[in-house]
């Protein structure tokens, strides 16, 4: 195992494993006021992802006539044990009037969840310099696996925090030479969801 697998693996297991009060609950992550959870709700499940978020060259109504879009994160989400536990990605949400959301789903029961971004936070006192926003979502759908798995169907909330890396690319890298390029760019957070 090369030494950034080995560290990658031994920040996640710390930071997970820290995220357990004494009665082995999940204890919530402290966050901006401006994106807490409702009082009442409690953390059942996180995880760490490692993944990407993906961005495409695109004309734009900017100084330079083209822009970064956003087009989805791509990523695996691990428990405290370093076994994978969802995959994160962008799809159409099925329930009447969504569109495409954010996605997680679960690795054994494929159970899936949509959620929108209810508020986002860059407050320096939490969020890393180069780092993406830590967000609240709120859930939007929710589907049950085809054998009646259920792991994700009590989430009503999501917090996306401790996020490394993920920045769009810098505008200026956006032109007429690489229109339709995609940009994949490295990112980790954690995720908390809410019942």
């Amino acid at each position: 195992m090369s030494w950034k697998k080995t560290s990658l693996v031994i920040s996640l297991v710390v930071a997970l494993s820290a995220a357990l009060g004494a009665d082995g609950r999940i204890v919530p992550p402290a966050v901006p006021d401006y994106i807490q959870v409702d009082a009442g709700l409690r953390p059942f499940l996180r995880g760490h992802a490692v993944g990407t978020q993906n961005f495409i060259c695109a004309t734009a109504a900017t100084a330079y006539g083209f822009d970064w879009l956003f087009i989805g994160p791509q990523a695996t989400v691990f428990d405290a044990d370093n076994e994978q536990i969802l995959t994160h990605f962008h799809s159409q949400n099925p329930f009447p009037g969504a569109g495409i959301e954010a996605t997680w789903q679960h690795s054994r029961d494929t159970s899936a969840v949509w959620a929108t971004r209810v508020r986002g936070s860059l407050d320096s006192a939490y969020v890393s310099p180069g780092a993406i926003e830590w967000l609240l979502l709120r859930v939007t759908g929710k589907l049950v696996g085809p054998d009646g798995g259920d792991k994700l169907a009590r989430a009503l909330f999501i917090h996306r925090v401790n996020t490394v890396g993920g920045m769009k690319p810098q505008t200026a890298e956006c032109n007429a030479t690489t229109l339709n390029t995609r940009r994949l760019v490295p990112y980790e957070a954690d995720y908390y969801f809410y019942e």
